[in-house]
């Protein structure tokens, strides 16, 4: 279990440079400020739970219960649906995307109290 967590988050690592780099170079002049500042947080995001889920391994490879397994799998959800939906906004001008981006949000929260509460022994 601890590999496909590590996996996940150097691959969606990966991903936040190449769309980062996509941003920067591939969308300036393209879309609105505004738009393309949509676009970094949805790498920015992207990111730090890439980072997060590398920090899920480590905690999955300790021992440290099924609850860090759903944290994790609760990362890879708010990754995809989050930063997906944002990408996807911008990408095609699709406005009602934004409608479904909080669902990811909420799915990065709960990943990070079910991870806390791996870390004080809860499960």
């Amino acid at each position: 279990m601890p590999r496909f967590f590590f996996v996940a988050g150097a691959l969606f690592a990966g991903l936040a440079v190449a769309a980062g780099a996509f941003g920067a170079h591939g969308l300036e002049g393209r879309v609105s400020p505004d738009r393309l500042q949509t676009f970094r947080t949805a790498v920015s995001y992207q990111m730090y739970h890439a980072l997060g889920l590398l920090v899920i391994g480590w905690a999955t490879a300790q021992g440290w219960g099924p609850t860090v397994h759903t944290a994790g799998y609760c990362f890879v959800a708010g990754i995809l649906v989050f930063s997906g939906s944002l990408y996807l906004l911008v990408l095609t001008d699709t406005s009602w995307l934004g409608a479904i981006t909080p669902i990811g949000g909420v799915a990065f929260i709960a990943g990070w109290l079910l991870f806390a509460w791996s870390a004080l022994g809860g499960g």
